[in-house]
Parts: C-alpha cells; sequence; structure tokens
C-alpha cells in the first residue's frame, strides 16, 4: 500500500485498488507511446543500404565529372567545350535521384497496401523480415483458436452440486481476464446464479488462482495447482484424462481439503486455421509450432485437426521464452503470432512478433511489431508473399536505377549522349522506379 503505479502496467498476479495522482500527458503510458511513434520509423535495411551507398557514391560522382571536365583539356590540350560538356552530361546521368527515391516508395506504398489488408506494420524494417521468416510459432488460444471457450462438462467431486461448483468457480474468476475464466462467468449468468463477493484475491502465474470465499480458502487452476496441493488422487487423474482425449481443457476447484470439482471447457479452432497453415508450408516457412499453456491432450488434439506437425503444451511464459530461443538457433529468422499477456515476452524475444490486434490484449499488441487488425489468420501467408514481393520490387529498381546509370555513363565519356538525353534518361528512371513501386498498392500480392 502506498507505492506508485505506472500507467500501462501489467498486474500479472492478484487484484489492485489505486487512486489516480497525474495527468495523462504526465504518465509513463504517454513515453511509451513517444517511443512507439519513434520506432515507427525505423527503416529498413534496404534504406539504410541506400543512404551507406549515396554516401560514397554522391562524391565519387562529382570527382568524376570534375575529371571528365578538366584533365583531358590539362593533360592533352583538347579542347575545354567539349569536355565540360561532357562532364555535365556525366554529373546529370550520375544525380541519384532514381535510387535514393526507389526504395523509400516502395516501402510506404507496401505498408498502405499492407493496412488496407487489416495488418498494422511498426516499420520498413518488419516488412522487410516478414519476408524472410523461417520459422513461426502461434500461441493456441485466441489465436489458432476464436479464444472463446465454452464450459461443457461440470462434474462435482465429494458431496457438492453442479451449481455449487458453478458458483465458486465464478465467483473466483471473476477478477481474472483469462477466457476460461470469462466463459465460467458467461455459464454462470446464463444459469442466473448469484455470485459471492471475494477476498484476498492472489492469481497464480501460468497456475490459477486463490481468493476467500464465505470464511473458506478456495483455489482454481489446473493440474499443477492440483499437484502443488496434492489433492489429485488416480480417480481425479482419470477423469481429467478422459475429457482431455475427448479435446476439453480441464479446470479444477478445491479448497484447502479437497478437490470440489472439474470444468471442462472446449475451444474451436478458427475455420482458416489448417488452410493457413497449408499455405504457410507451401512458401516455405521450415517449422511451424503451436506453444500453449494448455494442456497435451487438448494441445495435440488442436494440433491435429489444423496439420501444425509441432507443439509444445503445459508451457510457462518462461518456457515459451525458451522455446523461441531454442528456434532462433535453428533458423535465421523465428516469428512468434500471439495474443495475450502470457505470449508477449515470448513476442519480444522473437526476430518479428504478430499480435491478434482486435482480441489481442494491450501487452501484446504493444509488443507486436505487426497486428493483424482483423484477427484473420489468412493474413500471415498474404503478409509474407506480400513482404517478398516488396523486396523483389526494391531489388528491381536497384539494380534499373544503377544499370541506366552505368550506361550512360559509357555513352557520356565517348560523347555519344547528349545533355538533354542525359536529363531525359533521370527524369525518365526516377517516375520509372515511382511507378514499379505503386504497383504493391494493388490489392492482391503474391
Amino acid at each position: 500500500p502506498g507505492d506508485a503505479v505506472y500507467a500501462g502496467t501489467i498486474n500479472g498476479e492478484g487484484a489492485l485498488t489505486f487512486r489516480v495522482t497525474h495527468r495523462v500527458e504526465d504518465t509513463t503510458l504517454a513515453r511509451i507511446i513517444h517511443m512507439v511513434e519513434e520506432a515507427e520509423s525505423r527503416r529498413a535495411p534496404a534504406e539504410q543500404w541506400v543512404d551507406k551507398f549515396a554516401r560514397w557514391y554522391t562524391p565519387a560522382m562529382i570527382s568524376l565529372a570534375l575529371v571528365v571536365a578538366v584533365f583531358p583539356p590539362l593533360l592533352f590540350v583538347a579542347e575545354w567545350t567539349p569536355w565540360i560538356y561532357r562532364g555535365l552530361v556525366v554529373l546529370v546521368i550520375a544525380c541519384p535521384c532514381a535510387l535514393v527515391i526507389s526504395t523509400p516508395v516502395s516501402i510506404v506504398a507496401g505498408l498502405t497496401s499492407a493496412a488496407r489488408a487489416g495488418i498494422l506494420i511498426k516499420g520498413g524494417i518488419y516488412l522487410e523480415i516478414a519476408g524472410n521468416i523461417e520459422a513461426l510459432a502461434f500461441d493456441k488460444t485466441g489465436t489458432l483458436t476464436y479464444g472463446q471457450p465454452n464450459v461443457q462438462k461440470i462434474i462435482p467431486l465429494d458431496n457438492h452440486t453442479e451449481q455449487e461448483i458453478l458458483r465458486l468457480a465464478a465467483s473466483l474468476e471473476r477478477q481474472s481476464e483469462h477466457p476460461f475464466a470469462r466463459a465460467v462467468e458467461e455459464r454462470a449468468r446464463e444459469e442466473k446464479i448469484a455470485l459471492i463477493p471475494s477476498s484476498d484475491f492472489q492469481a497464480i502465474k501460468g497456475k490459477g488462482a486463490e481468493a476467500t470465499l464465505e470464511g473458506g480458502k478456495y483455489w482454481i487452476g489446473g493440474s499443477r495447482i492440483m499437484e502443488r496441493k496434492n489433492l489429485a488422487s488416480e480417480e481425479i487423474k482419470r477423469r481429467i484424462a478422459e475429457l482431455e482425449d475427448e479435446g476439453h481443457s480441464v479446470i479444477a476447484l478445491g479448497n484447502e481439503e479437497h478437490v470440489c470439482g472439474l470444468v471442462s471447457l472446449a475451444d474451436s479452432p478458427r475455420v482458416e486455421a489448417a488452410e493457413v497453415i497449408r499455405e504457410l508450408k507451401q512458401i516455405g516457412v521450415n517449422q511451424i509450432m503451436m506453444l500453449t499453456g494448455d494442456n497435451e491432450g487438448t494441445a495435440n488434439a488442436i494440433a491435429r485437426e489444423i496439420g501444425i506437425p509441432a507443439c509444445k503444451a503445459a508451457m510457462l511464459p518462461e518456457d515459451k521464452i525458451k522455446a523461441i530461443e531454442e528456434m532462433t538457433r535453428n533458423y535465421s529468422r523465428v516469428a512468434m503470432a500471439g495474443d495475450g499477456i502470457n505470449d508477449a515476452p515470448a513476442m519480444a524475444r522473437a526476430d518479428l512478433s504478430v499480435a491478434m490486434g482486435a482480441i489481442g490484449t494491450d501487452a501484446a499488441i504493444e509488443t507486436g511489431d505487426i497486428a493483424l487488425m482483423s484477427d484473420d489468420l489468412s493474413r500471415l501467408p498474404w503478409l509474407i508473399r506480400h513482404s517478398r514481393r516488396t523486396l523483389r520490387i526494391i531489388k528491381q529498381n536497384i539494380i534499373f536505377s544503377l544499370g541506366l546509370k552505368a550506361l550512360f555513363l559509357i555513352l557520356a565519356l565517348p560523347g555519344w549522349a547528349t545533355l538533354w538525353m542525359a536529363i531525359a534518361a533521370d527524369t525518365g528512371a526516377s517516375l520509372l522506379v515511382i511507378f514499379n513501386g505503386l504497383r504493391l498498392l494493388r490489392k492482391k500480392s503474391n
């Protein structure tokens, strides 16, 4: 009590009551937004390369023009006028307008096209990385599935009733933001069950929650919390295994003496998930993995249904980070797609992070380099193809700009190129690379 809480702070465990003490302009969150705006101006590697190239290219071309204009008359007693004219031709044709504009216009067009398709990209650097992704990790709940599980079965134990289990579970979960908690609360509302005020609420990261209800201490969560309290009997384990084999996720409710009951929930895979996984394999993503805190039975059932070849279940946030680190050791570019607070650390560790924008938490969206604003997974293969097309157009523009200049430099030295030809070529090259970059504004990217 009495400690300061910064705006934008994530409350990972427990329930907090706090008082506002500063205006929005003075908060840490306002400064974070400013940093995000700066991050959005991060330039793509191709843009940085052009700038580095121009640093020596421009002085070199000015020097070459001076050499062409001055050295022949001085060394070989040639006429000044023709060679000064050729020097001017070299200077005009060497102007790097087309080269310098070729990359930014392509990046801006690529970002604009992605935004129109419902994909918010925080800068050109992330647009480039997307085209080089070799491995992709997915969170399950809310990313590969809709994140809207429904209560399937309520199994009372130890002389408790279904209604009592639902009332206690919903009362415990009312301060949690987990999709399972919302599903339990929704079921209680549907059955018009009055909830019990709770106190001493404490979230247990990756395991569940505890609170005091009607003077008694109760807990709710998965198998980890039962094992920690040594309350999981063989019969309970058998029932949980049966439900998990059916593709259900199971949470248990108990007190300090026994397990009061089980609640099973199920979440449906997104209709487009299987096709997205197939497309990702088709376009060359070498490894696709699902990382989830859910139980192994449910995770494997979802993975089989949508065609994901690798799956790791029962993972805490720190386990997801380790999985991403292992992937980065084996692949040069690794992406992570997620929507929850538990995903944010792993997303930050990946080379590229993709947040589900519409239903994702603020933490995941803030961490994400890219946000799918419509929560449409089919945008992921589109994004990778779009990024590769952007990179192809950037390369085309650079090669065309440098190639045209090299050709006219060869023609300028013997006097075959005129000043008007150089002006037309320079202006024409600039227009051509602009129009080529603007092709990215077309809706379809393959």
